[in-house]
């Protein structure tokens, strides 16, 4: 496994306290800079043990934040458990066929779902619209679906997927935006654990990144919320602000990926 130089580590480091500041900040997409970052910014030029590292700090993130939802009461833990256990069986496919999955293929396939995200948070405007709430079969029928599909590509691409999570559980349950922001990082976590113990014990996890990872994302995290308070309203345009940032590193990274594509051929 290729050893990190100590600027590579303050790097990382760095990385973490971007992502977690993101998190922290305007309350997910953050973590699907978790890959871009540490190949391109520190350099560690392995993509699926950067899939697998990342999907585990992602992991221990998202439970560290659980406990401050759980405390202040927008956890519904009922359709968390419901939503992640179709998920985690997709997460777990995902992962099978990701760590498998040619590397340059993968970094493009990924690239695209970024551009899809950005595209969404730019477009995405706050809505009072009243959802059907739904419960027993009704909710049964949607979540497990929904759950399915999106630890399958949470597996597949080694992200967190709280951008998908978030979506998934208002339009499986009804549930407001705050308390499926929260109840979302149950399944955060155990996709990402499930993805993680995939790569894990195919060796594709470096445990260094994830502990100087984790530091610098819990760092961040702090910074970011204390910031995020004292803003307000304003976090709607540093979200978008956000979302241009992930098209321009994706717009690169689709570059880069399919030039490697063409000179294999």
């Amino acid at each position: 496994m290729e050893a990190l130089t100590p600027i590579q580590q303050v790097l990382v480091v760095i990385s973490g306290v971007l992502v977690g500041f993101i998190l922290g900040l305007i309350g997910g997409g953050g973590s699907i800079l978790a890959v871009p970052l540490l190949l391109y910014f520190v350099g560690y030029s392995h993509p699926h043990i950067v899939i697998g590292t990342t999907a585990v700090a992602v992991a221990l993130t998202a439970f560290a934040n659980l406990l401050t939802h759980w405390r202040a009461g927008t956890m519904r833990w009922k359709p968390a458990i419901t939503f992640a256990l179709p998920g985690v069986i997709g997460a777990a496919i995902g992962a099978q066929i990701g760590k498998v999955f040619p590397s340059t293929p993968l970094l493009f396939l990924f690239a695209l779902l970024m551009v899809v995200v950005a595209i969404s948070m730019l477009r995405s405007r706050a809505s009072s619209a009243s959802r059907p709430i739904r419960s027993g079969w009704s909710m049964l029928a949607w979540i497990l679906p929904v759950g399915f599909v999106v630890g399958l590509l949470s597996g597949f691409f080694g992200i967190g997927g709280g951008f998908l999570i978030v979506p998934g559980l208002m339009f499986a349950t009804g549930m407001p935006l705050l308390n499926a922001v929260g109840t979302s990082l149950f399944s955060v976590g155990m996709f990402g654990t499930t993805t993680g113990i995939t790569y894990a014990f195919a060796g594709l996890v470096n445990w260094l990144i994830v502990a100087e990872y984790l530091g610098g994302g819990i760092l961040g995290g702090i910074l970011g919320a204390r910031l995020a308070f004292s803003l307000g309203v304003k976090k709607k345009a540093l979200a978008r602000i956000f979302a241009s940032i992930v098209l321009i590193v994706a717009v690169y990274m689709l570059y880069v990926n399919i030039t490697a594509l063409h000179l294999t051929r």
